[in-house]
This record gives structure tokens, C-alpha cells and sequence, in this order.
């Protein structure tokens, strides 16, 4: 079995956000976003989130989307990396409804004005960039409210160094080699569904559950109570 081997907290390399930003993760964006609606659909009896906060939001993927499918919503991105939220907020500024985009070590997030005031808190592969993940458990139950909507989708790490040479080969068998690189370092630093099973458990978010989907993610989702 792979051991984890932690990656980088923050990918702010300039080689890195050009290729993030320059490569097509519509797809999997796209079933994020799928997921996060079908939350919201079978909750709280359908009712729309007043605030959203989408927790290392990169390049603002996922915010985006959230913010065109919730109009009504105050959705706010995370980030500790300013290139990453310079190509955020570049990519927001034509949105008749943008989101706001906060530079913040998630860190500090817990003595921000942002603890329990969110109804809806999303991250899509951040788990597996945190040294310590207990911090994402501890972040979800701060910021939430009660009854808090919640949605974490990662990678999980393959079983052996074959099966990591199969995922790369398989999803990213032309890519750049910056992506490449990093997706065999995320794939080696995430985590399995039992080691966050047990992470939820330790933070008291017995809400929430995690289920293993297709051959490299998991989901983690459910309520705050």
C-alpha cells in the first residue's frame, strides 16, 4: 500500500496557475457542480444557500459555476494563493453576479467575520494539499450554521505505484508535464475513504459521509448538525 507523502499547502508557482488555468477541467467541474446541486435540491426542502463558501478555490472553477447557479447567494472563494485569485477575479469580472474572492490562509479563516454564517460549504481537491486535514473538518464546523450544507470532493490515493501509473496514463496520458507531475503528487498525497471516515468521526461531523466514487475520487457530503 502507498504511503501518503504530503504535497505543497499552496500551488502559487507561475508555471503551475498557467497551466491550471490554460487546461480543461470542464468535465469534472461540471459534476461537481452536479453534485453540489443535487445537495441542495434534497435539503433543507430545496431551498437556495445565502451564503456559499468554496474552500481553496483555486482559479475560481467552482466558484463561478456556484455563483451563475445561485444568483440570489452570496458565494465567497478561499484561497491562500494570490496568483491563483488574480486569475480568479480576472475570469469573475464580466459576471453580471461575480463572487467575492478573499486571500486568506484557511488558517485564519476560524477568527474571520466568515464563523457560522455559511449554509452551503464546498471544496473540490483541496483535502489532499493540507498537511494537518483535520483543519478542513474543523474549518466546516466553524463556518457553518446549523443544518450547514456540505460537499468535499478529493482524490483518493490509489493502493499501489501500478495503479497510480494506470490513472496517469489513463487521464492524463498527453498532458503538460507540470500536470502530470502534480496529478502523481496529489494522487500519492490524498487520503483513503476510512482515514477520512475517521477524520469526520474525531471532529464530531457525524452528518456527514464518505463514499468512494469511480476509480480515483471520494465525496465527502451531508449536513452539519
Amino acid at each position: 500500500m502507498i504511503q501518503r507523502v504530503p504535497e505543497p499547502e499552496l500551488m502559487d508557482d507561475v508555471d503551475q496557475v498557467a497551466a491550471y488555468g490554460a487546461a480543461d477541467f470542464n468535465a469534472g467541474d461540471d459534476h461537481t457542480l452536479s453534485l453540489i446541486l443535487s445537495l441542495v435540491r434534497d435539503t433543507a426542502s430545496g431551498a437556495p444557500p445565502r451564503r456559499v463558501i468554496d474552500l481553496g478555490c483555486g482559479p475560481g472553477n467552482i466558484t463561478l459555476r456556484l455563483s451563475d447557479a445561485f444568483p440570489e447567494s452570496e458565494v465567497i472563494g478561499v484561497d491562500g494563493a494570490a496568483a491563483m485569485l488574480h486569475l480568479a477575479r480576472a475570469r469573475a469580472a464580466t459576471m453580471d453576479h461575480p463572487p467575492r474572492f478573499m486571500q486568506c490562509p484557511l488558517q485564519q479563516l476560524v477568527e474571520s467575520d466568515l464563523v457560522n454564517t455559511a449554509d452551503l460549504i464546498v471544496s473540490n481537491s483541496l483535502l489532499h494539499h493540507l498537511h494537518q486535514p483535520d483543519l478542513l473538518w474543523a474549518l466546516t464546523s466553524s463556518l457553518a450554521v446549523h443544518g450547514c450544507r456540505v460537499l468535499h470532493r478529493d482524490l483518493r490515493r490509489p493502493f499501489s505505484v501500478s495503479e497510480l501509473d494506470r490513472l496517469q496514463r489513463t487521464y492524463l496520458p498527453g498532458a503538460p508535464a507540470v500536470l502530470i507531475q502534480d496529478f502523481r503528487a496529489s494522487l500519492a498525497a490524498a487520503f483513503e475513504p476510512d482515514e477520512v471516515t475517521a477524520q469526520l468521526k474525531r471532529a464530531g461531523l457525524n452528518g456527514l459521509r464518505v463514499e468512494a466514487e469511480d476509480d480515483r475520487y471520494l465525496v465527502v457530503s451531508g449536513l452539519v448538525d
